[in-house]
C-alpha cells in the first residue's frame, strides 16, 4: 500500500500557526513526533522512487526549530516540513524539493537554488555562447505542462557583469537561480496518489536535468572536467 500525507500534519501546523511558542510546542511535542515519523516515511517513499529512475545520494528533512538569530521573525518552529533530495555529484547536477504546508502553501521544486560561483558563470557562459538547446527544452509541450516556460528565482536587474545588456539570451543569462515549482492545494497533498504525481513531475524534469548536467561536467569546448 502507498504511503499518504495524513490530515493530522495540516491539523498541528495549523495549530502551531496560532500557538507558535516553546510552551504549547513541548506540551504538544509526542503528538509532532508522531507525525514527524509518518511525514520521515513519506519523504523516504519518495526517495526510493527516485532512486529507480535517477541516483540520489541523499536525502535532507530540515527541521522544525527556526534560526531565528538574524531574522526580525523570532517565532521559534517553522509551520512546515521540507527536505531536499540531492542528485550523486559530481556526475549528476540539480536537486529536488518537496514543501508541505497548510492552506494550499505545499509545493514541490526542482533546479539549481545557489549554485557556485564557478556553476553560475559555467552556466550563463553556456547560455551567451548557445541558447538554443535551453530554449527547446522550455518549449517541450510535455516540460512545460508539468513545470512552466520559464524558470524562477532571483536575478540581477539588468546584466551580470562581463555580458552584454542586450544580448538575446540575457532573460536567462540575468538569473542568479534556475528553478522550477509546481504548487499543490491541501486536498490534492492529502490525495492517496500524491507521492505518484510527485514522481511523474520529477521524472518530466530529466532533460532539463540531463543537459545541465553535461554544461557542469564540460568546459565550454566539451572537454569533460571529470574523471
Amino acid at each position: 500500500m502507498s504511503l499518504a500525507v495524513s490530515k493530522e500534519v495540516f491539523t498541528f501546523f495549523k495549530k502551531l500557526e496560532k500557538n507558535n511558542n516553546r510552551d504549547w510546542f513541548n506540551n504538544h511535542k509526542p503528538e509532532f513526533k508522531a507525525i514527524e515519523k509518518d511525514v520521515k516515511a513519506v519523504y523516504n517513499s519518495i526517495f526510493e522512487n527516485l532512486n529507480v529512475h535517477d541516483e540520489i545520494d541523499k536525502l535532507k528533512i530540515f527541521r522544525i526549530y527556526r534560526d531565528v538569530r538574524f531574522s526580525k521573525n523570532k517565532l521559534p518552529y517553522k509551520t512546515h516540513f521540507g527536505g531536499s533530495f540531492h542528485r550523486t555529484k559530481p556526475r549528476l547536477r540539480g536537486g529536488y524539493y518537496l514543501h508541505i504546508q497548510p492552506n494550499n502553501e505545499s509545493f514541490i521544486a526542482t533546479g539549481f537554488w545557489e549554485p557556485a560561483k564557478e556553476d553560475l558563470m559555467r552556466i550563463r557562459k553556456e547560455f551567451e555562447m548557445d541558447d538554443s538547446e535551453i530554449r527547446e527544452i522550455l518549449a517541450d509541450k510535455k516540460f512545460n505542462s508539468v513545470w512552466g516556460d520559464t524558470f524562477v528565482g532571483d536575478e540581477v536587474k539588468s546584466a551580470p557583469r562581463g555580458f552584454a545588456k542586450d544580448h538575446k539570451a540575457i532573460d536567462l543569462i540575468k538569473k542568479k537561480q534556475y528553478i522550477f515549482t509546481k504548487k499543490f492545494t491541501d486536498k490534492e497533498v492529502l490525495d492517496a496518489n500524491f507521492l505518484n504525481k510527485i514522481d511523474t513531475s520529477f521524472k518530466a524534469i530529466r532533460p532539463f536535468f540531463d543537459y545541465m548536467s553535461d554544461v557542469l561536467t564540460t568546459d565550454l569546448n566539451g572537454v569533460s572536467l571529470i574523471d
